[in-house]
């Protein structure tokens, strides 16, 4: 197995930058089916005679298990190198959906738990952190693009699993096109032993042709002395230990952590909020399922444009002032989604649109953020450590929306009324993390490394 090491993927001389990218977004974008839950989420309820929470709690688990697999992996992706990152993503992302499908066919619940939640989300972990830092020693010179090419994978996942799974489950379902036709357990097992080896052919594409520059390589025509251009860029070093022990560390944790959770809350639900939020006095939607599962792929247009777009326009603005706009006008926007969302489908689209492309925006630029005040040494492990709020969140955004619709009244006879309580909630939320990155300054130089580690670090950091 000696092919995976980090030596056996060393780019050659003269090899273009621009060929990494399709590397990463073929392990991004198969991790990215995470947000396309909503597709199968109602038949899940009807297959397992469960709640809205219950099941929710199945990608819950798998947003934790991303967030405390990447901060305890991430030293071991940096050490192994990306492509031994991406074969071991890849084989617990898919063996999770092998797993789950047994859980499904079965009608045993806590091995959905076991194996998409837990194996899977290990594999989500794994393989959300190896691009990142992969691209990031790539494009030193624009640091808010390439976490933005990296990440925008993820957030793009959906726009193909959204309508590959809607169609998967109508060609496994005898009963599709029905009148309130929901899909099966058996369709949804199916779904999953499909779409596990798919994602498997996928990311080892990824891993067989990733590759890492060599020791010492920079872009041409590069200058580091230029990075430190813009507020709050630090030409200092700190470790990932010190980092966790100042207050920059938490406070811009704070910001992902309310970002995210916001964004969860309609992700999460997608599907079914938008048929919920149309639905006539007699219990029919103006929006069909069919619809709905179009809608999520728009939302994950957003999530991955925002991702691509918000950060590289970082570069310009600065971090800070960007995270600004994702969490104060994101504020506004989720207070008008809860009033006035039902008007019309069009402004409800819209909304959510821009809202989504927020929270992508907020995950692609916080590494820059962190590479900005903490420096370029040990960055990918205090990005892995900072993932732990992705954890958070994956529980509490969930948790938050579920627990108001299910106090509300059951799945398919809940209006837009239901979802205001909840949404208001989040509103809460983006304006405590607005305060948070309001409150961000430079790293006091007490945590920062000796000047010779810090020269250290530029080569550690070149090679992570």
């Amino acid at each position: 197995m000696s092919w995976l090491d980090r030596e056996h993927t060393i780019a050659p001389p003269g090899f273009n930058r621009w060929l990494v990218p399709p590397a990463a977004l073929a392990v991004h974008l198969s991790i990215g089916q995470a947000y396309a839950t909503s597709v199968y989420k109602t038949a899940l309820v009807d297959h397992f005679d469960a709640s809205l929470t219950q099941i929710g709690v199945i990608f819950s688990i798998a947003i934790v298990m991303l967030g405390l697999s990447a901060a305890i992996m991430g030293t071991w992706v940096d050490r192994s190198g990306p492509r031994k990152a991406m074969f071991v993503a890849a084989l617990f992302w898919s063996g999770g959906f092998l797993i789950g499908s047994l859980g499904v066919f079965s009608n045993q619940l806590w091995l959905v738990y076991v194996g998409y939640g837990f194996i899977g989300g290990i594999g989500l972990g794994i393989g959300y952190i190896s691009p990142v830092s992969t691209l990031i020693k790539w494009f030193p010179d624009r640091p808010g693009l390439a976490t933005g090419m990296a990440i925008m994978g993820f957030g793009g996942g959906a726009l193909i699993a959204s309508p590959v799974s809607t169609a998967l489950l109508a060609l496994y379902d005898p009963n599709a096109g029905t009148e309130g036709w929901v899909a099966s357990g058996d369709a949804v097992g199916k779904l999953f032993l499909t779409l596990g080896l798919i994602y498997l052919a996928y990311m080892m594409f990824g891993a067989f042709t990733i590759r890492v520059p060599a020791e010492g390589w920079t872009p041409a025509g590069f200058d580091p002395s230029k990075v430190k251009a813009k507020a709050l860029v630090t030409s200092n070093h700190v470790s990932a230990n010190n980092a966790i022990k100042t207050r920059q560390f938490w406070l811009v944790w704070i910001v992902l952590f309310c970002n995210v959770t916001a964004g969860i809350g309609i992700l999460e639900q997608a599907a079914p909020m938008i048929q919920d939020f149309f639905r006539q006095a007699d219990g029919q939607s103006l929006v069909t399922a069919a619809v709905a599962g179009g809608f999520v792929g728009l939302l994950s247009i957003a999530n991955m444009g925002g991702r691509f777009v918000w950060s590289s326009t970082s570069d310009v603005t600065g971090r800070k002032n960007i995270y600004m706009i994702y969490l104060g006008v994101g504020a506004i926007l989720y207070v008008l989604l809860a009033l006035v969302g039902s008007n019309t489908t069009a402004l409800y689209v819209a909304l959510a649109f821009v809202i989504i492309s927020f929270y992508g925006g907020g995950f692609a630029t916080a590494p820059a953020y962190l590479r900005d005040l903490f420096g370029t040494f040990q960055v990918g492990a205090i990005h892995g450590r900072l993932l732990t709020a992705w954890s958070a969140a994956g529980i509490a955004g969930p948790l938050i929306v579920n627990s108001f619709l299910d106090a509300q009244g059951a799945p398919g006879e809940l209006t837009a009324a239901a979802y205001q309580p909840a949404l208001l909630t989040m509103v809460g939320l983006l304006v405590v993390g607005f305060i948070a990155n309001l409150m961000v300054r430079p790293v006091h130089s007490t945590f920062h490394e000796p000047s010779t580690a810090g020269s250290k670090g530029l080569t550690i950091s070149a090679e992570a």
